[in-house]
């Protein structure tokens, strides 16, 4: 059985399975509530669409980089914190950043001011679990380390 991955995950895909299966029904197969529904979404997602388009691209982009910076901050703020995956966010947030100087729009030096700040808390947390490591019992008990 092969699978096909989208963002929501990995599906596994039976290729002899019946390939209606899963599929939405035709508008013909719905009930009038049912595509009274479909219709009613299509024109949100319409107007979510070209409420997007008339903003410009750095608003929106910035908007995204609020995420990143969100993200790390939630890893950061776990017990214990996630560094792997407050990294990845902190990279993206920093290759965004870096490479659109001058095309962020109003939000740069805010965007710039947060990369460097969620990089400070970054070091400073991982610092404290350094120190935390540093002073723990040794758990063997005789007050060597061994070498790694």
């Amino acid at each position: 059985m092969s699978s096909l991955w989208t963002p929501g995950g990995e599906h596994p895909v039976d290729p002899q399975g019946d390939p209606a299966a899963g599929v939405d029904p035709s508008p013909d197969e719905m009930s009038p509530e049912e595509r009274q529904q479909a219709e009613e979404m299509a024109r949100e997602m319409a107007a979510v669409q070209e409420q997007i388009a008339s903003a410009p691209a750095s608003v929106v982009v910035a908007n995204h980089l609020m995420g990143f910076y969100e993200l790390a901050a939630i890893h950061l703020s776990q017990q214990p914190p996630n560094m792997g995956e407050a990294s990845v966010a902190i990279d993206a947030l920093g290759a965004v950043v870096e490479k659109l100087p001058g095309r962020l729009g109003e939000a740069e030096a805010t965007m710039r001011d947060a990369l460097h700040q969620i990089r400070l808390a970054y070091v400073s947390v991982e610092k404290a679990l350094r120190d935390d490591n540093a002073s723990a019992p040794d758990p063997e008990g005789d007050g060597t380390e061994e070498a790694e």
